[in-house]
This record gives structure tokens, C-alpha cells and sequence, in this order.
């Protein structure tokens, strides 16, 4: 296993780099802007009290948007869900599959290698890249802060919002590797698991002002993630939740690569019906 998951690993040297500076970049420069804010805030209270509540509540709603929490589950932590969700989706749903249809799991599969730790390597690398390109934005957001005049906002609590987007997004992952498993093709998957984390991010926003979709949306996983208001205090409960789901659609699909037949190459079908051909006689 141990081969495998960092085998996995240095294939996934780009995801960390290009999703972590970029995003990293975004967020050192989301710091810094918050004291300009602070300094218009009369003036920006009134532009935003103009916009209409459906916009609004794909941002995290307006309560205390000028607080550091509020800001930056406005400005970053809001839709980070839905926006490193497609690396976690496409990720995960290609981890066993993508290779299967490359036609190369067959000859991996073909050294002494057993399905446990093929399948366990491969996840485990995918749980730490996301942890480090998670880490390294965290690393960003402490080198704003430090730079900041009216932030103050130590590490330890910096952290909490970044747990909160981790589990989120383990768990979009390994629903997405689980589809990968009982659908015919990765690109099914992938967009089952796009289709799920999208509906559940439209439908938990616009529940905030729509009380009939609450009865909906306490169902999905974006209901107990606690965007960057995990500043102001971490609901270990909800967490660990998030984490428990991910674990068992892991293991879900685990369960399922140990028993079904891999592929030599291309995609499946769904088999639902088995024709038989049957001799004509002549």
C-alpha cells in the first residue's frame, strides 16, 4: 500500500501546486483587502443592503459580513464547496476507474499487489492532497494576516474554517469514487457527484430565505458546513459527521471494488438485462 500511495502522490505533484497557488494567491490577497474594507464599511453597508437576498445568499447571507468570519466565508470559504469540489469530484471519481478504462489496472493488478492495497494507497493519497493543498492556503491566509492591520486572527483558529472545507470535500470525493464503482463510466460518476454537490450548494443557499427548501436541505452535507464562521467556533459534532460520511461511502466502495470484475479497457454498460443468443437451427 505504502508504494502505491506515493506512487499516487507524485502523480498528484500538479493538483497540489496549480490548486494551491493559485487559490493560495487569491487568498493573501483577500486579506489584505479586508482593511479597505474596514475602512468603507458605512458606505458598503449601504451599497449591500441594494442587492436583492437571492444574490446574496449564494455568498453566505449578510449577517456580519464585515466581521473577519463573515468576510471570509463571503469572499472565499462560501464557494470553495463547489469550486475545489470539481478537483475533488474528478479526482476521486478517476482514482481506480480512470485507470481501469486506460486499460492499465488490469496489468497493475497483475503484480503482486492485493485490491485492500491498491484501493487503500490510491485513497490515501487522495485524502493528502487535498490536506496539502488545503495546508499550503492556510499557510497564505496566516502571511495575510500577518500583514493586516485590523486582522487578528491567530492559527489554531485559522485552521478550523480549513477542517470544515476538507471534510466537505473528502466527502464529495469519496461519494463520487463510490458512484465511480456501481455506474458504467468515470465521466457518469463524476457528474452524479458534480450533480449532488452543486443541487446540495443551490439548495442550501437559497434555503436561507425560502423556508420551504429547509425541509430539504437539513438532508445534505453543505447544511453542516460551517464556512468561515468556524472562526468564531468549531461544532466538533457536525465535523465529525462530515468526516463519518466520507469514511463510509470510502468503505462502501471499497466493499465494491473487492468484488467486482475489472475491465481490460474503455467503459461499462449497465447490465441490467442478460439476452442470451440463441442457435437457429437450420
Amino acid at each position: 500500500m505504502l508504494t502505491e500511495f506515493i506512487h499516487s502522490l507524485r502523480r498528484s505533484t500538479g493538483a497540489m501546486l496549480g490548486w494551491g497557488l493559485s487559490l493560495g494567491i487569491l487568498g493573501y490577497y483577500l486579506m489584505q483587502f479586508y482593511d479597505t474594507l474596514a475602512e468603507q464599511q458605512a458606505t458598503l453597508e449601504q451599497l449591500i443592503s441594494q442587492y436583492p437576498p437571492e444574490l446574496m445568499a449564494f455568498f453566505g447571507g449578510t449577517d456580519n459580513i464585515f466581521s473577519p468570519a463573515g468576510y471570509l466565508s463571503m469572499e472565499f470559504f462560501s464557494i470553495m464547496p463547489v469550486v475545489m469540489g470539481i478537483y475533488a469530484v474528478m479526482a476521486a471519481s478517476s482514482l481506480i476507474v480512470g485507470h481501469e478504462e486506460n486499460g492499465i489496472l488490469d496489468l497493475v493488478m497483475s503484480y503482486p499487489v492485493s485490491r485492500s492495497a491498491l484501493f487503500g494507497g490510491r485513497v490515501l493519497s487522495f485524502a493528502t492532497t487535498l490536506a496539502a493543498i488545503l495546508g499550503f492556503i492556510w499557510l497564505t491566509f496566516l502571511a495575510g494576516v500577518a500583514v493586516s492591520k485590523d486582522l487578528d486572527i491567530s492559527a489554531g483558529n485559522m485552521i478550523r474554517p480549513f477542517l470544515c472545507l476538507y471534510a466537505i470535500l473528502f466527502l464529495f470525493g469519496s461519494l463520487s469514487l463510490l458512484f465511480s464503482m456501481v455506474l458504467p463510466s468515470r465521466s457518469m460518476a463524476a457528474m452524479l457527484g458534480g450533480l449532488v454537490m452543486v443541487g446540495s450548494y443551490f439548495i442550501q443557499s437559497l434555503s436561507t430565505i425560502n423556508d420551504e427548501l429547509q425541509a430539504i436541505a437539513k438532508y445534505l452535507p453543505l447544511k453542516y458546513y460551517q464556512s468561515g464562521y468556524a472562526l468564531d467556533g468549531l461544532n466538533v459534532n457536525w465535523l465529525l459527521g462530515l468526516f463519518g460520511f466520507g469514511v463510509l461511502f470510502s468503505l462502501l466502495a471499497w466493499l465494491l471494488f473487492l468484488r467486482r470484475d475489472i475491465r481490460v479497457s474503455g467503459e461499462g454498460n449497465w447490465r441490467i438485462f442478460s439476452f442470451k443468443k440463441t442457435r437457429v437451427s437450420e
